[in-house]
């Protein structure tokens, strides 16, 4: 390993902190033509780390670095020769049997972190605002009203108050104005009713431990949207892509056995199929199937289903 990379990697340990897990990743910029990549590696088993940019955020990725040793728990590079700061970066790792996986392409961000006293609780904040959101069928004057309110409780998290002065005495003959009461739902059903003073600790309670969303239906309604999260692709041991977007079929007892694979477009209209795979690997140039994007198939052994599965062809093609 050169000194030079030696010394990257020294930079991207003081770093870990705002690492992301594969296949997610951190890419963050200071200026001066230095873009930093960073991860952690919690996958058992990895043989190949390679780093791709590119001025396009989906196609013409070029790898610039590959990693000699992939498995290193919290892992980084830092680029100096991008020809933009705004070029894109993503991450082809290989996992066990020769599956493998591409990340999500990002663009740099501008790494703030200590710029000011009030940054981790102005972040905080922010985060919070993230998943406290404002209905779209709610009334634009209701919205309004609604984001002013919203505006003065972060900005009282943000800002240490001074000290309280004395409580102004009560005016004879005026009543006190009831405190506003939130009602919180999730779907139909009503969870719980709280004030305004407790609605704070009850967001942040949210926001902490789980990953729903606050959604304010209206003023004085707050609907829990549960968290789906997404489904995480897998491809194929038998039927996937390789790094050039070409279909590998790979069958080791092909010689031996009766295997037939039907190709379909990814709404189930069926392309072609092959009758007999008599190959224990063949690889399909991606040109057979006439455009990029997901297709699905159907892998038959001797003559019942074996598997139903899918695979992307990138678009670069």
């Amino acid at each position: 390993m050169s000194r030079t990379m030696a010394a990257f990697l020294l930079l991207l340990t003081l770093q870990v902190s705002a690492q992301d897990t594969l296949p997610r990743f951190s890419v963050t910029t200071r200026g001066n033509n230095k873009v930093i990549v960073s991860w952690t590696n919690n996958y058992p088993v990895i043989t190949q780390l390679s780093i791709q940019r590119s001025t396009d955020s989906t196609r013409n990725f070029r790898t610039i670095l590959t990693l000699p040793d992939p498995t290193v728990k919290q892992n980084g590079y830092v680029d100096t020769k991008s020809p933009t700061p705004f070029s894109f970066y993503r991450l082809f790792i290989v996992l066990e049997n020769g599956n493998y996986v591409f990340s999500e392409s990002r663009r740099p961000f501008w790494d703030t972190a200590g710029a000011s006293p009030g940054n981790a609780t102005a972040e905080s904040a922010e985060i919070n605002g993230r998943r406290v959101v404002i209905a779209d069928n709610m009334p634009y004057k209701e919205a309004e009203q609604l984001k002013e309110k919203l505006t003065e409780v972060v900005q009282k998290e943000v800002v240490k108050e001074p000290a309280k002065p004395e409580a102004p005495r009560a005016v004879p003959g005026k009543k006190p104005e009831p405190e506003k009461l939130f009602t919180v739902k999730r779907r139909d059903s009503i969870l719980v009713q709280l004030t305004e003073k407790n609605f704070k600790r009850f967001r942040d309670s949210v926001v902490s431990r789980t990953k729903d969303t606050i959604a304010f239906k209206n003023l004085d309604t707050i609907v829990i949207r549960p968290f789906v999260p997404k489904e995480i692709y897998r491809p194929s041991r038998f039927v996937y892509t390789d790094k050039d977007g070409n279909v590998v079929i790979a069958l080791p007892e092909a010689p031996g056995k009766d295997y037939q694979v039907k190709f379909f477009e990814d709404d189930r209209l069926p392309l072609f199929s092959i009758k007999k795979v008599k190959e224990p690997l063949l690889v399909m140039d991606k040109s057979n199937f006439l455009h990029a994007g997901w297709f699905q198939f159907e892998l038959y052994e001797e003559g019942k289903l074996k598997e139903t599965h899918k695979f992307l062809i990138p678009k670069d093609f």
